[in-house]
Parts: structure tokens; sequence; C-alpha cells
């Protein structure tokens, strides 16, 4: 064994380098994290679908088989409810669409399952996958493991809670405006979202193509509890599949760069305030790749809050056209309330405009690639603030900006289709209670193996936050069994 932890604490890496030499069975990681699952999920309802049926049959086939070992061998990961996975219900958080069963796996799937992974489980997704907190009438609520007093973030809110609380390794998720990178905030999981093309992408149950803009803005990843698991794990995931006729069949490891790769780092808050506990977070996060070897410039990347806005206001635009019938008739209430605020503050491009925004998107990421050029890595904040309480995104035009208005760093790299990753870098002891802060890192398209190096750099003067996540857990555990006891 390569760990004296509990099974289920193990790394991705720790996992499969012991199936791979035979020091550990599939089943055993699996059974391990099923029982995690059993004993953490009910608090959290991350997990709204549970697989562990068949997860112990896949499982016993890995053990049986001849087959060489793929990287991900015996890895127990969860799938997001808003992709396809045979025989299971592609509900996307709506109640409409609950017998909505997938004919065959996603790609994203697929290429986990060929890596050797077994899948545990299908994690909560908020109604159309469109908020960035996870709650829908279908599943109900999803809680942050550090405590109800924090979002768990969204759209891949079941993914980061799950993975953080040590169900599974690995995490799939998804990311159109920032679904990886909010629960990833919000939890303190390390994710990178991937570039435009990187993964490929296909639902076989969908019956209409999506919208050029979410085509483009929509990708597929994971979400981890360190960035050695996601250096493993992604060069799996990229993996052509033929019905992405889009996808860019490239290589994870692109070429070396002259050293001291410069980074680009700014605290710019657009306008809306820099809390001092993100401060805090981007001058660690500065500082750690400083002492790494990284040249960290202060200098601000081009054209900023208005790629963010435009971007926004673009997708929103589509949304509206191509998704406002079915928000209207299948949405919760709430969640059109909710589109009703995010139609306030970015009023949708619609028409001759919204054809004349898509044309200008050329224009933003040629001025980025330029910028690139010269700053391979970019540090930015995500948002600019620690992050919300749950169902803050409902409460009226103030909460729509706490949770959407300043994320215009999350929206530039969709817009753009740049990488872009997130890590916890600090813990802020807040009145209300400690959570993660995180940072963003973006990148030169098609490198997310560099966002990966300096996320592994960061983390090697600021380990992960896993090991206190765990330990509050544990000790809310003793004191909620206590309670119960004395009453």
């Amino acid at each position: 064994m390569t760990s004296r932890a509990p099974l289920w604490q193990w790394s991705a890496v720790e996992i499969a380098g012991a199936t791979r030499d035979g020091t550990l069975t599939a089943i055993e990681a699996t059974e391990a994290a099923i029982s995690r699952m059993e004993s953490a999920n009910p608090d959290l309802n991350a997990v709204v679908e549970d697989l562990s049926d068949e997860a112990r049959m896949d499982a016993a086939a890995l053990d049986k088989s001849d087959a060489p070992k793929g990287p991900l061998h015996g890895v127990p990961v969860t799938i997001k409810i808003n992709v396809d996975q045979k025989g299971h219900a592609t509900s996307n958080g709506v109640a409409a669409y609950k017998d909505v069963i997938a004919p065959d796996d996603a790609p994203v799937v697929r290429n986990l399952k060929r890596a050797g992974a077994v899948v545990i489980g299908r994690t909560n997704t908020p109604e159309f996958s469109f908020r960035a907190d996870t709650d829908n009438p279908l599943y109900g609520r999803t809680h942050n493991p550090w405590g109800r007093h924090v979002s768990a973030g969204g759209s891949s809110g079941g993914a980061g809670s799950a993975v953080m609380a040590g169900i599974g390794a690995l995490a799939h998720g998804n990311d159109i405006g920032g679904s990886l990178r909010f629960p990833a905030s919000a939890i303190g999981a390390v994710t990178v979202k991937p570039g435009l093309g990187r993964v490929p992408a296909w639902n076989p149950s969908q019956e209409v193509e999506r919208g050029l803009l979410a085509q483009s803005m929509s990708v597929q990843g994971l979400i981890a509890r360190n960035a050695a698991d996601l250096r493993l794990s992604m060069p799996a995931l990229i993996a052509p599949d033929a019905r992405d006729p889009f996808h860019v069949p490239m290589e994870w490891r692109g070429a070396a760069l002259d050293a001291p790769i410069r980074v680009a780092f700014t605290r710019d808050d657009l306008g809306f305030g820099l809390h001092p506990e993100v401060a805090t977070a981007l001058d660690r996060a500065a500082s750690a790749l400083s002492d790494a070897g990284y040249s960290v410039e202060e200098v601000e990347p081009p054209l900023a809050r208005e790629t963010g806005e435009v971007g926004y206001r673009a997708l929103l635009g589509e949304v509206k056209t191509l998704l406002g019938r079915d928000i209207r008739d299948h949405g919760s209430e709430t969640l059109n309330a909710i589109f009703d605020l995010y139609y306030q503050e970015f009023p949708p491009f619609e028409g001759a405009e919204a054809v004349e925004m898509l044309a200008k998107r050329t224009h933003y990421a040629r001025q980025w690639s330029l910028f690139l050029e010269d700053y391979p890595l970019v540090l930015t904040p995500f948002l600019l603030k620690p992050f919300f309480r749950p169902g803050r995104d409902a409460e009226g035009s103030e909460g729509a900006r706490d949770a959407l208005g300043a994320s215009h760093w999350s929206f530039i790299m969709n817009f753009l289709g740049l990488p872009a990753g997130n890590l916890p870098t600090h813990i802020a002891d807040l009145p209300s209670g400690p959570q993660p802060i995180g940072v963003q890192i973006a990148g030169r398209r098609w490198r997310e193996d560099l966002i990966v190096d300096a996320m592994e750099a960061i983390e090697a003067a600021i380990p992960p936050v896993c090991s206190r996540l765990w330990k509050k857990m544990s000790e809310d555990m003793v004191r909620s069994d206590s309670d119960v006891s004395e009453h």
C-alpha cells in the first residue's frame, strides 16, 4: 500500500499506482469509495444516483481482466447528471427530463471508462445546469462539506462536494461560464477548465444540436483534490472521439518553454472591489510561483471587463433564443426569477447585435492570444469576495451580483475558449465559518499542461486543503452525535 490514510482518502495517483502494481484491487478501491459515499452523502446530497451495484461489477471485471491496465485502473469516479451515461437518466436537474435515458455513453464517460475508472455514482446539478449554486426541485440541494454557511457552488456542485468529501478520487463536471471553477472555489478543490476543442463532447440523447456559443464555451472536465491527479487523468480525458467533429487531437504535453515562464499577475477588481481575503490568496499564489522560479509580473490583461461582459450577454442571448421557452415551461419559479435577474444584470444581445458581438469575439480572442505570447500564464482572481451563502443568487439583484455580477474573470475564459485552472491558496476564518479561497490561473490555448505544472508548483508551498476539511468533517460529525445523545 502507498498510504497509511483510509483508502477513501487516497489520491487518484496513489490508487492507480497501487492497482497497477497489484498491491490493491479495483474492488477494494471501489468498496472504500462506496462505503464513504454511504456515510458522507446523506448529509451532503452530492450523489443523487447511487451506482454501487454497477461499480462492483465493473471493478470485479477489471480485476479478472488480462487486458493492459489503463492509467486510471480502479480509480472511483462520479459523473454529473447532465451528461449521458448509458442506461441512466440525463435529467439535467429538471423533473421533466427525469426519464430521458441515455442510449450510449458520452465521449467523456467512454474515455474515463476506457482508462480504467469505475463510476460509483452520478452527481447533482441545478436546473438546466445554469446556476452558480446547486439546488433543484428534482433532487434538492447539495451541501458544502465545509458547512451550510457557504454554497457548494454550481453547476458542478455535486461533483465538487463529492470529491472533496472523499466520495471518489475524481469527479466529472463541465463548465460553460464557471461550472467547474465555481464549485472548486467554494469547496477548495482543484480543477482545470479545458480550452475549446480539447475534450470531445456530445450527448447521444440530445435531439437537436446546441447553439454555436454553447458549443464554443461549454467544456467537459474533472474536479480533483490535487493537481497531480489532474496531470494523471486529463490525458485520458482528451482522447479523440469521432462523434465530436471539432475535437482537436493534440497531445497533452506541449513544447517546453524557455525558463523562467512569465506569469501576468492581476489584482484588477473590474470596479467591483477586491476582498482582503481574496487579495491574500492571490498574493500567496504569486509568492509561491515566484519562489518556484516563475517570473511573476503585475500587468493588466487586455479588455478584461469588456470581454467578460460581452461574453456573458452573448451567451444569454443564445440561451434566451434557444432555451428560453423550455426554461419558462419546465423550470421552477425560483429558476425563472433568477433568469429574469440574469437578463436584467446582463441584457442579452439579440438580433443583429448578437451576430455582431459573436463576430467581435475573434477580436477579443486575438488580443488575448497576442498577450499570451508574452505571458503564457495569467494569475487572476476568480470571485472577488469569499464564496456566497446557499441561495444567494435567488436573493434579488444584490444576490445575483454577488453570485455572477462580479464573475467576469470566469466568463472571459469561456468566451475566448482559453484553459483556466482553479486551486485554493488560503483558508479564510470568517465569522460565518471557515472556507477556502481559490485563485484562477489561465493559460495559452491548448496548454492545460502549463496550468497544471503551475498549480503543482503552488501546492509544493501551499498544500491542498482536503486534510483540514476532513478533520473538520470528523469534528462536526462527533459534535452532531453528541448533540443527538444529549437530546
